[in-house]
């Protein structure tokens, strides 16, 4: 399951002319369900929406408060071209992307276990299946795209970027380990540490 989320000062759905949803400040939210997507991965998703800390606090420092934290609005929408896959050719391929139907039953648990972790009155919708115009301010701009099984979808045969220098660094504590004398050097010699939030 994957998810861009915006913050934003305002943000609408129009439908035929209609406005269906509005909200103020909060967070927008594209919402992608994939093929085998779950229970588990909604859990993983919604959590982590409602979580981040993507807001500054009353004295200006950011990242510091979450949509919970300044009791903000969530809009969500659902969209299902961010399983596109477009690796071959120039035709978007949305095979990836889970059936109409099937989607619509686990995007309103979605939407129900948003509202059950936070407030149901705070969690808006667009229009499930519908032709939307969606239209928001994006306040930074500040934007987040999250993925409930990020790294199930990189290659373990290609090292990612770093890990090279980290499977180095790691093999420099072990030799250290058993040469005391060369702790100090080896712990100042590795250098920063990389991080990296999974959700």
């Amino acid at each position: 399951m994957r998810a861009v989320l915006q913050r934003v000062s305002s943000a609408s759905v129009v439908v035929d002319s209609e406005v269906v949803s509005s909200i103020g400040r909060g967070l927008m939210v594209l919402v992608g369900i994939g093929t085998d997507d779950n229970a588990t991965d909604l859990e993983t998703l919604t959590n982590k929406i409602l979580s981040l800390k993507v807001f500054s606090d009353d004295s200006g420092a950011m990242w510091k408060r979450s949509v919970k934290d300044i009791d903000g609005e969530v809009l969500c929408v659902s969209q299902f071209t961010l399983f596109a896959n477009t690796s071959k050719g120039n035709k978007p391929d949305f095979h990836r992307a889970m059936g109409s139907e099937s989607s619509r039953h686990l995007y309103a648990s979605f939407l129900e276990r948003m509202g059950t972790l936070y407030k149901p009155e705070k969690i808006k919708d667009g229009k499930f299946g519908a032709m939307m115009s969606v239209s928001l301010t994006n306040e930074g701009p500040v934007t987040f795209t999250l993925d409930s099984r990020k790294f199930e979808y990189i290659n373990q045969s290609t090292p990612a970027v770093g890990s090279t220098a980290k499977s180095e660094r790691a093999n420099k504590w072990k030799k250290a380990s058993s040469s005391p004398d060369k702790i100090s050097e080896n712990t100042t010699a590795s250098g920063e540490s990389t991080s990296q939030i999974v959700i």
